[in-house]
């Protein structure tokens, strides 16, 4: 532990470049030989104008011994990168970061054919299913499933990784007490979970782009599912792509806005997949004793209400029990128990799915309500099990209303 302050004391100087941290520790090996240097020595070595060597030559040992403290009261692992834990692939990214903060059970993920699933915030149903599809049989192929745990395509990769009780890495953008969501908290009980910043920092959004080369580092693969053309998804696959690394995408609809930068990705060298084996069996022959070809399929069944990819009913919307003037048979009374806790946006819905396969532009123009409003809460109705998806975006109810 007495090396780890030293590392925190170098680590947290946050006006100190990658390129001036690589030099002084190239110079002197350690930061606790840094630490001990002759007062003005650093900022001799680095000119009197790199930003941060004034705040080194302070030698505040203070900031780092409060972080100690605290991760010891968050129950986080501490890991630089001369400890034999730091994984490899890490080290080898731009500015890898001198110290990473864990917690759960972070596997030997240089042993592992870790595969990133990745894809937009704003996914269809299709693409939560496919998100969830392939994080489960990827992990029940053998393979770490690693996220950055957002809403949308990342969560429901990592949802089914846990679904399939495998191993999965999440990678905040964050300090871990700022991380949002049961799934988070699943994770740091049944996988790991991983921030480059120690706890007190404020979040910022920069963090957030900055993640993108920690989970690409960790991994061997990218899986893409759902991507618009500008986004954030596309930045992550440029990101990985300069890593080396292995891009997969799942080949979308030709006239969704959201598989345009997905479609883009297949005419530009990735390779197209619709399962998890097809991800991980690219690398059997380096992991042979880790990966299988099983029927990894998820059992319907195992669909679950996503963790964080679903926004939460707002708490001012007001709830409504009944839904239509009928008298209260049993049969009703039964359906006014299935319908109890959906919001009236909910209900809406339901009572505009008048048929039995209702397209999702009759819905949203039966409700009045935003097409956005409209996905989210018929992904949030399909993953409860009100609703069923067909093909050519078309809904069904799962439920009786008559």
């Amino acid at each position: 532990m007495s090396a780890i302050k030293y590392w925190l004391w170098l680590s947290t100087s946050a006006r100190l470049s990658p390129r001036a941290r690589a030099v002084l520790l190239s110079h002197y090996g350690s930061p606790e030989a840094m630490f001990e240097a002759p007062a003005g020595e650093i900022t001799r070595l680095l000119g009197n104008k790199a930003e941060g060597a004034q705040e080194l030559e302070k030698r505040d040992i203070s900031g780092a011994l409060r972080i100690i403290d605290e991760c010891e009261a968050q129950n986080i692992k501490l890991i630089t990168v001369q400890d034999a834990l730091y994984p490899t692939r890490l080290k080898n990214v731009y500015s890898p970061p001198p110290v990473i903060y864990v917690k759960g059970n972070l596997p030997a993920i240089d042993d592992e054919a870790a595969i990133a699933v990745i894809g937009t915030r704003n996914a269809t149903p299709y693409g939560i299913k496919m998100g969830r599809r392939l994080g489960y049989e990827i992990a029940k192929c053998g393979g770490v499933v690693v996220s950055g745990l957002t809403s949308g395509i990342d969560a429901a990769g990592a949802e089914g990784a846990l679904l399939a009780d495998g191993k999965c890495v999440g990678v905040l953008g964050t300090a871990h007490e700022d991380a949002r969501g049961s799934l988070a908290q699943e994770l740091a009980v049944r996988g790991a979970l991983v921030s480059e910043y120690p706890p007190g920092t404020t979040p910022n959004k920069a963090f957030f782009r900055a993640r993108n080369r920690i989970t690409a580092g960790l991994s061997v693969g990218v899986a893409v599912i759902e991507a618009p053309v500008q986004s954030g998804t596309r930045l992550f696959v440029a990101e990985a792509a300069d890593q080396g690394k292995e891009i997969f995408v799942v080949p979308g609809n030709a006239d969704n806005e959201n598989c345009a930068g997905t479609n883009a990705m297949l005419k530009e060298g990735a390779k197209p997949v619709t399962n998890g084996w097809d991800v991980v069996s690219e690398f059997a022959k380096v992991f042979p004793d880790k990966l299988r070809n099983i029927d990894a399929k998820m059992p319907e069944s195992k669909l679950k209400p996503e963790k964080t990819a679903v926004p939460e009913t707002p708490k001012t919307e007001k709830r409504t029990k009944k839904v239509i003037d009928k008298p209260e048979t049993a049969e009703y009374i039964d359906l006014k128990k299935q319908l109890e806790g959906l919001s009236e946006t909910q209900i809406s819905i339901v009572s505009a799915m008048d048929s039995d396969s209702v397209h999702v532009d009759d819905i949203i123009e039966r409700t009045s309500l935003s097409p956005a409003k409209v996905l989210a809460d018929l992904t949030l109705l399909q993953l409860k099990g009100y609703v069923s998806q067909q093909s050519g975006k078309r809904f069904s109810l799962n439920i009786r209303t008559k």
